[in-house]
């Protein structure tokens, strides 16, 4: 059984401690209108209380995206800066000669890679700490960009699978609408995670706690599993 309540508490003490260790002040996030970065928000706030700052970080993103950022901001009293890549990430493509509303992920991931920047140039002006969104499902699956939303110094949702991340938000007060809304990593219009992992957040989530799933989707997560190996291990160094 999910204790939210303790979950809470434990995520929050466990970010006071790292950032102390670190001789930092506080944390900085990415706010993104999603239920990870609303739960990150929350967290946050609890731990850091005025050292927290939230970024809203639009790229030809939907207005919505916008609006419901600005919802949890306002729901857990959080200072934000509201960043617009748009222009940069168009000149960038543009320079590569590639077509800024391309659905390829080649030029998806320039958007949470351009975050990421914005984000360490926030820790770095306020001896912040980056806090990270990525979940336990995403995280084993790889769904993530490497060395955008994955470039970050703490991951507290990081041992949480989806439907945990849930239980914790709705245990926060996060706002029913952004808990119910599919999730997405706003990397095209239209664009969901389900959609384009090809499996379930249930399936996955139900196949990390308990190793059962339906063969198609049991062979689907295996696979996805190899293949994003890369991504969570620090590169390899040789022996010489």
């Amino acid at each position: 059984m999910f204790d939210a309540e303790k979950t809470y508490s434990v995520i929050v003490d466990w970010l006071r401690e790292k950032v102390s260790a670190a001789g930092a002040k506080g944390g900085v996030f990415g706010l993104s209108g999603g239920i990870d970065s609303a739960v990150v928000a929350g967290l946050s706030k609890e731990a850091f209380e005025n050292n927290t700052l939230a970024l809203i970080m639009p790229c030809h993103s939907s207005k919505a995206d916008m609006e419901y950022a600005n919802m949890v901001a306002e729901k857990f009293q959080i200072r934000t800066k509201t960043v617009y890549l748009d222009e940069t990430f168009d000149v960038l493509v543009n320079e590569l000669g590639d077509d800024p509303f391309s659905k390829s992920l080649a030029v998806s991931n320039i958007k949470p890679r351009l975050r990421m920047i914005i984000l360490y140039y926030y820790a770095t002006k306020y001896d912040y700490l980056v806090i990270g969104t990525g979940n336990k499902s995403e995280l084993t699956v790889g769904y993530f960009t490497k060395y955008g939303d994955s470039g970050v110094d703490l991951l507290p949702l990081g041992n949480l699978v989806k439907n945990q991340v849930r239980e914790l938000a709705k245990y926060m007060g996060v706002p029913d609408e952004i808990i119910k809304r599919p999730p997405t990593a706003g990397l095209w219009q239209g664009q969901t995670d389900e959609k384009e992992m090809g499996i379930t957040y249930e399936q996955l989530d139900r196949y990390i706690l308990t190793g059962k799933a339906e063969k198609e989707a049991a062979k689907k997560i295996d696979y996805m599993k190899r293949k994003s190996a890369h991504k969570r291990q620090t590169p390899p160094i040789p022996s010489v």
